[in-house]
């Protein structure tokens, strides 16, 4: 297998005391190590109403990060696309392509990233519907991100051409996004590429990565099947410092299982210092042995044997490194302490 390739998911964490602004500087100034440091990618998730997360318009944050840097594919992890009307969304990744030609991803995922009641805001018209036309969906986007558009054909016989940008000279990748048989099977009909969402789930990976890839039906565009894996890492010079900033997102994760008020993302030192019960420790535990937490050597072996073992090359790293309260509001020490010292050791 070739060298593993690195990339970034980012859902632009909040944690105590920061702002939006702050967060989402930190975010882009980990956009430019990522950039420096060589790795391939760098998404943004799509989430609303979180107090933990200002990653709610993946399109505003690529362009942003756009500015920022020269070597990134720069995409979305994903769009939620039963939030948004397709054309919009075509219009808004097309706008990206000419803004960074040749470095836009557009990934795009079935779940709507919130609750009912946030979707209906986002769209007006509820979620069920939207769910149900995702393969349509997915197919209006790829034409009118084509050159040739789509085309409206009226009941009347009439026929009606709808183009993202007026004159592309090249078109965001699209990849299909999610944990479910389902997304893997539609990305494999479609002759698209495909990610598991392995750093949320973790459950069914071998049988999605299966199916995708004994029902892959070659496309012009994709004559072969093309998938990364996703997974949460921490890495710092010691292996009880990478368990402490671990400690923080652990522990969020174990709220949102649990249906638990959110709130802003604690810092190491609140982390350490909550009082906890069983119920929490069993799932903080459960989510911690599917994470890569360690010194940079201890996790990017773990993090190339995770790529050998599903026959990838590429791994999708979310860097939840937890903060100490005496790090600035605007740094991205932990996180960049990750990416630094996971790709020294690959």
């Amino acid at each position: 297998m070739s060298a593993t390739a690195l990339s970034v998911l980012d859902l632009v964490p909040v944690r105590t005391g920061q702002t939006s602004a702050e967060a989402i500087a930190s975010s882009l100034s980990l956009a430019e190590t990522a950039d420096r440091l060589g790795y391939r990618r760098y998404w943004f998730a799509e989430h609303h109403n979180m107090p933990a997360v200002a990653s709610t318009t993946p399109p505003v944050l690529i362009a942003a990060a756009a500015t920022r840097t020269t070597h990134l594919r720069l995409g979305s992890g994903g769009v939620m696309l039963p939030n948004h009307a397709p054309l919009i969304v075509a219009e808004q990744f097309a706008a990206l392509e000419a803004i960074a030609p040749g470095r836009i991803d557009l990934g795009l995922g079935r779940a709507p990233g919130s609750d009912p009641v946030i979707t209906q805001l986002l769209r007006g018209s509820g979620t069920t519907s939207d769910v149900e036309q995702f393969p349509r969906h997915v197919q209006d986007i790829a034409a009118l991100l084509s050159g040739d558009g789509a085309t409206v054909r009226f009941t009347s016989g009439g026929e009606y051409t709808v183009r993202a940008t007026p004159a592309a000279t090249g078109s965001p990748e699209v990849w299909l996004l999610g944990s479910s048989d389902y997304s893997a099977q539609l990305a494999a009909s479609h002759g698209l590429p495909y990610v598991f969402a392995n750093h949320f789930s973790g459950q069914g990976l071998e049988r999605a990565l299966d199916l995708y890839r004994t029902g892959y039906r070659p496309s012009e565009e994709h004559p072969e099947p093309r998938t990364f894996l996703t997974v949460n890492a921490v890495a710092a010079p010691t292996s009880e410092e990478a368990e402490a900033r671990a400690l923080p997102q652990l522990r969020m994760m174990a709220r949102l299982r649990l249906n638990q008020p959110l709130g802003a993302l604690e810092t190491v030192e609140e982390a350490l210092a909550a009082e906890t019960d069983a119920t929490t420790d069993e799932v903080v535990q459960a989510a911690r042995s599917r994470w890569f937490v360690g010194t940079g050597e201890s996790v990017a072996a773990e993090v190339r044997g995770f790529a050998e073992r599903h026959g990838v090359d590429e791994v999708m790293l979310s860097p939840v490194a937890g903060a100490y309260e005496s790090e600035p509001k605007d740094s991205t020490l932990g996180r960049a302490q990750t990416l630094e010292l996971i790709a020294a050791a690959l």
